[in-house]
């Protein structure tokens, strides 16, 4: 084992050859280092983005282990059929699985990609120039962003963000430019996703010479909101004006619920050739872990995510194209049927989406219904008197909620507030966000925890 302090982490890895002679621990000091000053700090386009509430999040779950609603992953099993085939192809007689594969996309995954989304988009993709895969929808992001953000190019960012989107932006010396979803006032105290919009005249205004692109999720991270035909028209409107890009992250573009219609923005007219959509594998599939993503547009669009790929890394696990190839040739026979998986995870999650919505509602909080996705937002503030903001220092009232809840309560959820920029940030204080893709008996222990804070406070 090797324990190694970097940045104020420690490191540990086990080196069998050295046994157990080699626990020693080894402390560098980033200050004190001949490698420390300005020359090799981080550079510039960095800067601002070290924070990350994830690292933090997860870190303050180890030490407090509260019930975790907070990361977006699922806690039971993946359909057999993916699990099943990575076994078989592991275990199989072409050995070339085990190899490198083509950088841009396994062959059988890239056909099965775009035999299903020819289908689903009207329009026959061509495989080897119009998809490309990646490590994972966040591989994807990237490529898109600094494949086609120049120095001084203007990104349009709608908050709440997944955020990853800034740091990318920025890290392709664009400007972030932002607009915030607003809740409506409602006057019988239900909130829907769909109530949170855009200002049709705000966002207009953000358009303009410089702009180089609108980064559009839906279904959307951390609402849940589906985009409807007539504001994905307006965002089409603009983009075809001023001649911007849209990247269209849609990786939970099977997790809508009735009656709400996932519609791809690429298929409305004059946006296909200025369009890039987003998939992942680990949304689709159960499979967060595999970090399997794709992106699909026009060829000449595509290109640019296909040289930041290849001098990337190049290239992504073969047997996890293989597996995930075969659960999409499965999936398209039974597309649309019940027994699909795309379609039966959805009806799976409405329960457990209703489930957690009236558990919040009870303890006092005001969740806001989502229309897709597994996320759901809650205004907390009805509960200020029952927590102790004070014994937390962080600036924003949903982090110090967050962990007051984490630590005493022992359950955790995720301040909204960082998916905002730092002037917008106050948006997301009155919320927090929790995840419900969790069994049955974890959501029924977390409306226990709450039932019992809320009677003993």
């Amino acid at each position: 084992m090797l324990s190694i302090v970097r940045g104020g982490r420690q490191l540990t890895r086990f080196i069998p050859s050295l046994g157990a002679a080699a626990v020693q621990p080894t402390t560098y000091s980033s200050t004190t280092s001949a490698m420390s000053g300005e020359k090799f700090g981080i550079p510039e386009r960095y800067l601002g983005s070290e924070k990350s509430v994830w690292v933090e999040y997860i870190q303050l779950a180890l030490e407090h282990n509260p019930l975790n609603l907070g990361q977006g992953f699922p806690d039971f099993a993946p359909p057999e059929y993916v699990t099943k085939a990575i076994a078989d192809i592991a275990q199989g007689d072409n050995v070339l699985l085990h190899q490198y594969t083509r950088g841009f996309g396994h062959p059988r995954l890239v056909n099965a990609l775009a035999k299903l989304y020819s289908r689903l988009i009207g329009r026959q993709l061509n495989p080897l120039t119009e998809v490309i895969v990646t490590a994972g929808a966040y591989e994807a992001l990237f490529a898109t962003i600094l494949g086609h953000t120049h120095p001084g190019d203007e990104v349009i960012v709608i908050e709440p963000f997944f955020d990853c989107y800034v740091p990318m932006v920025k890290a392709g010396q664009g400007v972030p430019r932002f607009i915030a979803l607003k809740p409506q006032k409602k006057t019988n105290g239900v909130i829907s996703s769909a109530d949170w919009v855009l200002d049709p005249d705000e966002l207009a205004s953000l358009f303009n010479a410089k702009t180089k692109a609108i980064i559009l999720n839906t279904p959307h991270n951390p609402l849940g909101k589906v985009f409807s035909r007539s504001e994905l028209e307006m965002i089409a409107d603009l983009c075809k004006k001023w001649n911007v890009l849209c990247v269209a992250d849609e990786v939970y573009e099977w997790l809508v619920y009735k009656p709400n219609e996932h519609i791809r923005i690429a298929t409305l007219p004059g946006m296909w050739e200025r369009t890039i959509t987003i998939g992942s594998a680990g949304k689709t599939f159960s499979v967060t872990g595999w970090k399997m993503g794709w992106a699909y547009g026009p060829a000449g669009l595509i290109r640019n995510l296909q040289m930041v790929h290849q001098n990337c890394v190049y290239t992504c696990s073969t047997i996890l194209q293989e597996a995930v190839a075969q659960g999409f040739e499965l999936e398209l026979e039974r597309l649309g049927r019940p027994e699909s998986y795309f379609t039966s995870l959805a009806e799976e999650l409405l329960s457990k989406r209703d489930f957690m919505a009236s558990f919040l509602s009870d303890v006092g909080m005001v969740p806001t219904i989502p229309e897709g996705g597994y996320f759901m937002v809650a205004d907390w503030t009805a509960l200020t008197s029952k927590v102790r903001l004070e014994e937390e220092t962080d600036r924003n009232k949903d982090y110090r909620f967050t962990k007051w809840m984490t630590k005493n309560v022992k359950l955790q959820g995720i301040p909204p507030s960082a998916f905002y920029s730092p002037e917008h940030s106050h948006l997301g204080e009155d919320y927090v966000r929790y995840c419900f893709i969790k069994k049955d008996e974890n959501l029924k222990k977390a409306a226990e925890i709450l039932k019992k804070w809320k009677e003993s406070s």
